[in-house]
């Protein structure tokens, strides 16, 4: 048996740290703590966490954000308990391919055999025996860029192997009960035809969605009618010839494992609570988990990989870090947010700021500090000389992709800066680049100034020409403020609002005193001169 929670957590070595971890408010411990609650009461020997994967298809960044949140509850976990752990990515390959993915060459290769297992469908890339194991290749992949540990689970493996016999031996014992908690939640049309089990057809290999004539439990067998010659086929519910519905499959996986916790989009509570029916009546304790939301694009609708609105994993880092995603996906799980190209400079300065707090942050602080679970607990050390926010408008304003040239501004704004003590930023550069280009430069506004605003900018340009060089982004602000209130604007938000769209031809940007410091007096002054000549737009 499971010993008491106050002898598991004293083997840990760090008691201040266990004390912090068991008062902490950052959801991941919130989660582990369920664990450690859970852990008592089944008297667990390990600790078993599991995302699930559909490879009909190529991963994609919800892929992403499951394994990494799950992950970052699995160390939070470690740190309170010396309960050994498990990951495991679950990929349903043994689900029958249903239509013809639209990203994909040789479709004419696939298309004789729709409604085969994706382990028994021709990779139409033409790398692997079959579309299922390429799928499940960049799934391993795409984990293993990240560094995550896992362990992969094959759907149609385990079936095959045996792994599951025993849990659908059960399944079948128990499936009136089955049936009676899946048939209230099905039109009444699809009643009808609904089976927890799919048999895989031994004449033509398709996945059959068929009704069942007649269960033998003794047996361990089904009968069914085919669905082409009429006849009826009695076959054994093990051994990989058949498979569930993905309910059903969800339950037993949780039964047959022994799943602690799995956590899933909220689009699935209706399944979650319905499976979890399914596990409780086959005998098994329901995981853990929580529903997190739906990510949305620009235009506030629910992200869909058929539709491709919204970010891809690679869009994202095409301009920044993995790091920086990570701490996207650890932010209010349960909060509804846009995901699309604006949010990622916000992201990338709001890692970087939450990491240069960290090293003088208290216990309990840092454990609230999203990149101890970014990081697992061991961040590391970061000095920027300027925001990726500021660097993306010095790529705007000086219109260069030449990084020797963008170096030179930051340079001379931070003396000691240089690529080689500052590796991390200078990947920003890179980022800052490309992201300027595909972004940004498409969108620039440029408009010219109202009267107001143009008696303004000359204001301005004359009192810069009084400042030397090297003056402090503080003095420049104070300058800037000074201007705006002699200029008689209604608010200094008017002013500095127009200095964007004038002179960076966008709505918002960094703080204006910050960017003339960097970009440099003497190109602050070409720059308003160019908008008042009316050579900017």
């Amino acid at each position: 048996m499971m010993q008491p929670l106050e002898i598991v957590t004293s083997v840990i070595r760090d008691p201040e740290l266990v004390d912090a971890a068991l008062a902490s408010k950052a959801w991941p411990f919130e989660e582990a703590r369920k664990l450690l609650e859970r852990a008592k009461k089944l008297g667990k020997s390990e600790i078993l966490f599991e995302t699930g994967y559909g490879p009909s298809g190529l991963p994609h960044i919800g892929t992403f954000g499951e394994v990494a949140r799950t992950t970052m509850v699995r160390h939070a976990f470690s740190l309170m308990s010396d309960l050994p752990t498990r990951l495991i990515c679950f990929s349903d390959d043994l689900d029958g391919l249903r239509k013809i993915p639209d990203n994909v060459p040789n479709k004419e290769l696939i298309r004789p055999y729709l409604n085969q297992p994706l382990t028994k469908v021709p990779d139409p890339f033409g790398k692997f025996e079959s579309f299922g194991q390429h799928n499940n290749a960049m799934l391993r992949a795409f984990l293993d860029q990240f560094g995550f540990e896992y362990d992969f689970f094959s759907a149609t493996e385990c079936y095959r192997s045996g792994l599951f016999d025993q849990a659908l031996l059960r399944v079948l014992e128990c499936y009136d009960e089955v049936m009676a908690i899946m048939l209230p939640s099905l039109r009444e049309e699809r009643q009808q035809s609904y089976s927890p089990f799919l048999p895989i057809s031994p004449r033509t290999g398709h996945v059959l969605q068929v009704p069942i004539e007649e269960r033998k439990v003794d047996a361990g067998t089904i009968v069914y009618k085919d669905p082409e010659t009429g006849e009826l086929v009695e076959q054994p519910v093990t051994g990989g010839q058949c498979k569930l519905q993905w309910k059903a499959d969800w339950a037993m996986r949780w039964y047959a494992l022994g799943v602690d916790y799995e956590m899933s989009g909220k689009d699935l509570i209706d399944s979650v609570k319905l499976s979890s029916r399914i596990c409780s009546v086959l005998g098994g304790e329901p995981p853990d988990g929580f529903n997190y939301e739906l990510f949305l694009d620009e235009m506030g609708q629910k992200i869909s990989k058929s539709k491709g609105n919204g970010l891809t994993i690679d869009e994202w880092l095409r301009y920044a870090s993995p790091d920086s995603l990570q701490l996207y996906m650890f932010q209010s799980p349960r909060k509804a947010k846009r995901l699309y190209f604006d949010v990622i400079p916000k992201a990338v300065d709001e890692y970087f700021t939450f990491l240069g707090k960290y090293p003088e942050q208290d216990l309990k602080e840092k454990l609230g500090n999203p990149v101890w679970h970014i990081h697992s607990g061991e961040p590391p050390a970061s000095n920027l000389p300027i925001s990726f926010a500021l660097l993306l408008n010095l790529v705007s304003a000086s219109n260069s992709s030449d990084r020797d040239v963008l170096w030179g501004f930051v340079r001379r704004y931070a003396p000691d800066a240089s690529p080689e003590a500052h590796a991390e930023f200078d990947r920003l550069v890179d980022y800052a680049i490309q992201y300027f280009h595909d972004f940004v430069r498409p969108n620039k506004s440029f408009r010219a100034p109202s009267d107001l605003e143009r008696r303004a900018l000359e204001a301005l340009e004359q009192r810069l020409a009084t400042c030397e060089p090297t003056a402090s982004a503080e003095a420049i602000q104070e300058m800037l403020y000074e201007v705006g209130k002699d200029a008689g604007f209604e608010t200094l938000r008017d002013w500095f609002k127009a200095l964007y769209e004038v002179l960076l031809g966008q709505e918002q940007g960094p703080r204006f005193g910050s960017f003339v410091a960097l970009y440099g007096v003497a190109e602050t002054r070409a720059l308003i001169a160019a908008a008042l000549s009316g050579k900017l737009g």
